[in-house]
């Protein structure tokens, strides 16, 4: 038998055992599972910045054992179970890919994902390119997602430098409205258009805005607790310090490449 059958199947015996025999687990909803879900998710997220293959590894099957749950409660509702799932997905991937499992020809990973957006709307019912951006995603994903989905139909910029333009417009526009003190909703829509512009930006020159504004997150407490433990050193505090003495510490910290 395939091992990764068998693990699989382990794997949802063990989840069968549970919600019969368990009290937390047999108490578990769709609905309380949802925020765990969210929790191991960031997990998940967080060993992939930090290049944890082990932990990577374990946020997966954290994962897993939350899609097995849900499966497991849609059968016990006669919703769908596992079965429903995969199949689902696998026909979804199927029908995704004409270019694997039928006769469409591409060129690369853009024109797949043309496709995608095409067969999204003349296949699928939808309404709008946009239709599949999750409400909830996290402002700075929802805007990459919507970026991305609007390229799919070709409605893009062509080259960063007309991004980067954009960008520069939209800064000044920023700092025309703060100088001539502008009221705090004009203020907050031409920030919102300056942070859309960046992230229009980032798409063309390859980063993702998430991953570089949580890297610099991470290297600012490193560096801010680097700070603090020089300052602790020293018995003084950091209430009673100077900027210019803080930024001392601060440059030295930068400089052994926290």
């Amino acid at each position: 038998m395939d091992k990764r059958l068998e693990a699989f199947g382990r794997l949802l015996t063990i989840m069968d055992e549970l919600r019969t025999q368990c009290p937390w687990d047999r108490k578990q909803t769709l609905e309380s599972l949802r925020y765990l879900t969210i929790e191991e998710t960031y997990e998940l997220s967080d060993a992939i910045l930090e290049k944890d293959l082990d932990g990577i590894k374990k946020e997966l099957g954290d994962l897993m054992l939350h899609l097995v749950f849900y499966a497991r409660i849609g059968s016990e509702q006669n919703a769908f179970d596992i079965t429903d799932v995969l199949e689902y997905i696998s026909e979804k991937l199927i029908a995704r890919h004409p270019h694997i499992y039928g006769d469409v020809a591409v060129n690369s990973a853009e024109e797949v994902k043309e496709n995608w957006e095409k067969i999204k709307i003349n296949n699928e019912g939808r309404t709008s390119v946009l239709g599949g951006v999750p409400k909830s995603l996290p402002p700075l994903v929802k805007a990459v997602r919507i970026q991305e989905k609007a390229r799919g139909v070709g409605f893009d910029w062509d080259e960063p430098g007309q991004v980067w333009e954009k960008v520069l417009e939209e800064l000044g526009e920023l700092k025309k409205e703060v100088d001539s003190g502008g009221s705090v909703e004009k203020i907050e829509n031409e920030f919102g258009d300056l942070l859309f512009a960046l992230v229009n930006y980032s798409r063309f020159i390859d980063v993702n805005p998430e991953d570089a504004l949580e890297r610099t997150n991470r290297k600012f407490i490193r560096r801010f607790q680097y700070l603090e433990e020089k300052v602790r050193e020293s018995d003084r505090n950091l209430f009673d310090m100077k900027l210019s003495e803080m930024d001392e510490i601060w440059n030295e910290a930068k400089n052994k490449g926290l």
